[in-house]
This record gives C-alpha cells, structure tokens and sequence, in this order.
C-alpha cells in the first residue's frame, strides 16, 4: 500500500512564543508577515506525529510505501528529517513564488496524489501551528472524493480497511472503514521517534522529487485564493505571575 504524508515547514513555536513575551516579536512593514529571520523552522507538530503513525503501520507488519511530501520554495531540510524518520520517498512542490490559501494547497495535494499513482491512506496533522486552521486536511479529502475522520490518536490498517482511534470531548472514539481514505493526527499520539545519526546521514544522500505546479495541470484561476490574509496583529502580553 502506498501512504502518503503531508508535511508543512513552520516557525519553531517556542521561539515565537519566547520572542512575543519578550516583547521582542514584531509585524514587518506590509503589517500581514512576522520580522522572523533568526527563528529556526522546523517540521510542523503535528505533521511529525502523522509521520510517526505512518511509521507505526509499517512496525506492525503492514508492507506499504511512505512518502513524504511538502510544499514550499526549500523543502529540502524538512523533507529530508522525514527521510531520516524513514520514508521511502520525498516529494519537494514549488509553488514558484505563488501565494496559495488552504483551498488552493488542497487542490495542489490532490492533483499530486492524482497524478503520482494515487494513495491508499493520506496522513495528515490535524492543524498547523503557524496558523491553527486546520482547514487544509478537510479540504483534500472534498478533492479526492474520500471519506476522511479527524484528530485520530491510533491508526490501523488490515488488508482494504482502517481502523482509527480519535479523541473527542467525551472520550476515546473508534471508527472503522474502507480504503481509500484521510486522517489527520492528534498530539495524543505521543511523543514522536527521533532519527539515529546513521539515518540522518544516509538521508543526505537522498534527492527530493521535484514537482513544479505547471506538471500538475493545474490552472491559475484554480489556484488564485479565494482568502486573503489582509492583516495581522500582536496579541498584548502580560507577564504577570504569582
């Protein structure tokens, strides 16, 4: 079987939050980006812990293929984390310098995994901690036709089927269906494996799949966003403890 993951490179949380209770996080001038040249990136939480799923699938003696992929203008550190983590393969798509809203990265995911060979299971973190909206996941399953279940903490795959594990306000809910399908990964999934350097090294060696926006058939009316990011604020801080 083949699984795909979607992974997203974001701002280190903790340093952004560090930065903004020490006042020191600032709105560049065309007041919609932050001023963040000295705050490392790093794999999306989330997205890490999809990966660590697809993983445990593989442990449990499920033959299957993983492939990582992201899209962005320099991929090439995230993905290459997620080849030392252990997928099969990596799949860098740049945007080309094209503002895309969730709509649009859900349409580009579709047509990648349309036009790769398809997918039996796509993970994917049930948010993202740069922006907390959680749309995307919800949005590619519309795209593929697929039924999707959210905020999973376990998943398990048998033959054509999955079994999923969610968390919910009232407890811990399993539900059970066909694949095809997409699930995205709650943080109770635990805490996430961490590469060896044996792996690390051997992932340098591994090129990502260049995909350009252009192979995916995909139009410029298509991907134009239907939201835009107009403004954004700092929230007032107060350090106050007792």
């Amino acid at each position: 079987m083949r699984i795909v993951v979607c992974v997203k490179e974001v701002l280190d949380p903790n340093a952004v939050n560090n930065l903004a209770l020490a006042g020191k996080l600032k709105i560049g001038a065309d007041g919609r980006t932050l001023e963040v040249a000295a705050v490392p990136r790093l794999i999306n939480g989330y997205d890490e812990q999809g990966m660590e799923i697809a993983l445990r699938i593989r442990d449990a003696g499920v033959a299957c293929r993983i492939v990582a992929v992201s899209i962005g203008p320099d991929q090439q550190a995230l993905l290459r984390h997620c080849a030392a983590l252990g997928a099969d393969e990596i799949v860098a798509i740049d945007p080309a310098g094209q503002s895309l809203d969730g709509e649009a990265v859900a349409k580009v995911l579709a047509a990648h995994v349309k036009c790769s060979g398809g997918a039996d299971l796509v993970l994917c973190g049930r948010q993202a901690s740069d922006d907390d909206q959680g749309v995307v996941p919800v949005l590619l399953a519309e795209k593929l036709g697929w039924p999707s279940v959210l905020f999973a903490r376990a998943v398990e795959v048998c033959g054509q089927s999955v079994s999923v594990t969610r968390v919910t306000t009232d407890g811990d809910e399993v539900v059970q269906g066909a694949l095809p399908a997409l699930v995205t990964v709650s943080n109770e999934v635990g805490v996430p494996r961490f590469p060896t350097a044996k792996a690390k090294m051997a992932a340098r060696k591994m090129a990502p799949v260049a995909v350009s926006l252009a192979s995916l058939g995909l139009s410029a009316a298509e991907l134009a966003p239907s939201v835009e990011l107009v403004r954004q604020q700092l929230p007032v801080l107060n350090g106050n403890c007792q």
